[in-house]
């Protein structure tokens, strides 16, 4: 667990903060009122509205004054729920944000906006403690099985906030311009003109923490098992469900006013604790000061440098960068039961031995799915099967898109394979490990950083950008021995390094954010006939390779020890296969985007056909990793007609779904 400084205390860290937050201030109000220093500002001027004062003043009173009070009540409710989360799970790293509870209630605000704004008028508040509800409900259903163990919970957090991610992705794609004011709000924007948010934030945290308070004897009990605190007295569950409801709806109550704030309610519970709040009484105490401390540090060193930066950064998505890596640092340090991934979850039960018929079937469904991604289409009048009449527009609109959807699919699905028969890991996947997401932040800060953009460019971005991430997850897991758990939760807290970035991008409508969009949910509408058929010969290109990796591969599942002594130079080879996954990564991931799980689904769906020695597995995988992004591809051209669904989109929900559903009997 985390180690703890005995004479260290919060106050050592709280006291530099509120020096930074009053020198800041003072230079913002020398620069929004040049002539304090006469006297010209006045804190007698009312709440309810500005009088006869310059406009410099009303600004300040109005706009800089509300917008710091409501980053020091957002900061200290997402603190006291950090804190309220922690206690109750007994788990040093929940948080609303790891927990999916932030962008549950998010996308529960996007969903009302959208399809029924008349909910709305019962209080915004009450639409997200809906949506965080929800979103808590499913990640505790994905470990119940686990007894909540600590890093099941996280881990089930995490996979929910990529997949309500994938959703929120699908609205922001089809309703741009009902969402484009959201954009800003939904990255976690604290810009206010009134003082309304925080008349209404306050009393709610007031009695949030008050309540919090009275339960903090009974709280403390949870330290200890649950049935000595059975013993005292305490109604374990009806606690937990008391207080889970109370951080839920506080974070619903924050949520609602500013979006999302990344990873303060995790930060600030694990820093006082760090720092000598040892006890659950000084936890509340310090936590929800910190939090509202840090989130105004942060919010006010954007407003002091906001000219010098290249474009304009939410708060929250700031946070979500600065949180992030705090959450890699704090994984490694978990203490987890189990040393080792267990070579029973390796490899999935086969009902049958594969045979070269087995290879036949795969081969014709795949043929057929191109046939009708090539041929079938709806049309305004139904169905329609276009023929050789429509050649033209065959050959230059849906032939690039098959091929360079099936290049795509073969080459996640190998890099796939490759990781979860190299880690003994089978949730394991690009995707899964923040190597997909990894890559796209490369992309992306290529894109928006070079005049120009080309494609030898980008694939060098994508493969450096892939190739550190590796680097990253190698480092923080070898003491480990690549736990199976740890680096999953490694893998996916990169992964939410990409979610700020993103939200960065989208609240400054650049013009070129519709095509990165496009990009990033995996469309294929982009795609030329050169890039088509570059995907599909370099896909073939690695499929011809796979006999030269065949060995390694079925020798290192096995063990490192038995590779070792088989003759087998475990580390090199790792690195070898490690370098070909990011390349392979990286050129899919210019097709279809970060977040397909085409590299999850396609090797399991082919263990479960019966294929599972290297060759054949590799093989088999990557078939049906090209029978899934061209199934997707068309079914996302069809279900929606006119409008389109990405595939990698498609692919998304449904890998997403089939990876919780995983999870599960993980």
């Amino acid at each position: 667990m985390i180690s703890l400084h005995r004479r260290a205390s919060p106050a050592y860290i709280c006291l530099p903060l509120v020096i930074i937050c009053v020198v800041i201030t003072f230079n913002l109000l020398k620069q929004t009122l040049p002539d304090v220093s006469q006297g010209a500002f006045d804190f007698s001027v009312g709440l309810s509205g500005p009088e006869a004062k310059a406009m410099s003043t009303a600004v300040f009173q109005f706009s800089v004054l509300p917008r710091m009070t409501i980053a020091l009540l957002v900061g200290a409710a997402l603190g006291l729920a950090g804190v309220l989360m922690q206690q109750v799970l007994r788990n040093p790293i929940a948080s609303p944000t790891t927990l999916g509870v932030a962008s549950g209630a998010q996308l529960g605000l996007l969903l009302a906006t959208l399809f029924a704004p008349r909910l709305l008028a019962f209080g915004s508040e009450w639409v997200a403690l809906a949506g965080g509800v929800i979103s808590l409900l499913i990640v505790f259903s994905l470990s119940w099985h686990r007894r909540l163990a600590p890093v099941a919970v996280v881990l089930a957090g995490l996979v929910v906030n990529l997949y309500i991610g994938a959703l929120s992705t699908v609205l922001i794609l089809f309703h741009q311009e009902e969402f484009r004011g959201l954009m800003i709000w939904a990255a976690g924007s604290l810009a206010q003109n009134s003082w309304s948010d925080t008349l209404h934030l306050l009393p709610r945290l007031v009695v949030v923490a008050i309540l919090a308070g009275l339960m903090a004897r009974p709280l403390g009990l949870l330290e200890l098992d649950e049935s000595s605190a059975s013993s005292l007295g305490i109604s374990v569950r009806k606690l937990r469900l008391m207080v889970l409801g109370l951080s839920v709806f506080i974070t619903a109550s924050a949520v609602s006013l500013v979006g999302i704030v990344g990873f303060v309610g995790l930060a600030a519970p694990v820093i006082v604790k760090l720092m000598g709040a040892r006890t659950l009484a000084q936890r509340l105490l310090w936590a929800p000061v910190f939090g509202g401390l840090l989130l105004l540090t942060t919010d006010l060193f954007l407003l002091q440098y906001s000219a010098q930066l290249p474009s304009m950064v939410p708060t929250g998505a700031m946070t979500g960068l600065l949180g992030a890596p705090l959450l890699l640092w704090l994984i490694p340090r978990l203490s987890l039961k189990s040393t080792a991934p267990s070579t029973s979850k390796t490899t999935l039960q086969t009902a049958r031995k594969p045979t070269s018929r087995m290879f036949l079937w795969l081969l014709v469904l795949l043929t057929t799915a191109s046939i009708l991604a090539l041929f079938v289409t709806q049309s305004i009048g139904g169905w329609v099967f276009n023929g050789t009449g429509q050649w033209e527009s065959i050959v230059t609109w849906r032939i690039p898109r098959v091929l360079a959807a099936a290049g795509a699919g073969v080459l996640l699905a190998l890099a796939g394979a490759t990781i979860q028969r190299m880690t003994g890991n089978p949730m394991a996947s690009p995707e899964v490990l923040g190597i997909s997401s990894g890559t796209a932040i490369g992309l992306i800060l290529t894109i928006y950083s070079s005049a120009n953009v080309t494609a030898p460019l980008l694939i060098l971005a994508g493969a450096t950008s892939a190739v550190i991430t590796l680097a990253v997850l190698i480092l923080l897991n070898r003491r480990t021995g690549f736990q199976s758990e740890r680096l999953l939760l490694t893998g996916i807290a990169i992964a939410a390094l990409f979610e700020p970035l993103r939200s960065i991008f989208l609240a400054n409508g650049d013009p070129r954010i519709q095509q990165v969009i496009a990009w990033m949910s995996g469309s294929t509408y982009y795609v030329d006939s050169s890039t088509g058929l570059s995907a599909l010969i370099f896909a073939v290109m690695m499929v011809a390779l796979i006999p030269l990796v065949t060995r390694w591969l079925d020798l290192l599942p096995l063990g490192r020890n038995v590779a070792l002594g088989l003759g087998l130079s475990v580390d090199r080879v790792r690195l070898i296969l490690l370098a070909l996954v990011a390349i392979l990564t990286a050129f899919a991931t210019l097709i279809v985007g970060p977040l397909s799980f085409a590299g999850l689904l396609a090797p399991h769906v082919a263990r479960m056909l019966g294929f599972s020695k290297a060759l054949p597995h590799l093989v088999g995988s990557a078939i049906v990793g090209a029978l899934l992004m061209i199934s997707a591809d068309w079914l996302g051209r069809q279900v929606l007609f006119p409008q389109e669904i990405p595939a990698g989109l498609v692919a998304a929900l449904l890998g997403g779904a089939y990876f919780m559903w995983g999870l599960r009997r993980y």
